[in-house]
């Protein structure tokens, strides 16, 4: 069995709704179904970044957090 794991960042403008979400999620799920992927669940992926030193300090930004939507496939 193989497995796919792609991530997906969804976008709405500021007046939006949370159909645009379930929208956007299901157009992603759709175009890998029609390419012979079953979708098997979504999930959050919690990473750090790692922070930029700078020159001489300037410019330093310390590292931060992010989680990353992902969907997870089948075949």
């Amino acid at each position: 069995m193989n497995y796919k794991v792609l991530p997906i960042s969804v976008k709405i403008a500021a007046n939006g709704n949370v159909g645009q979400v379930s929208a956007q999620v299901e157009s992603a799920i759709s175009q890998q179904a029609s390419s012979g992927w079953e979708f098997v669940s979504c999930g959050n992926i919690d990473t750090s970044v790692a922070g930029i030193n700078g020159c001489f300090g300037l410019g330093a930004k310390p590292a931060t957090s992010t989680s990353v939507l992902v969907l997870i496939f089948k075949q």
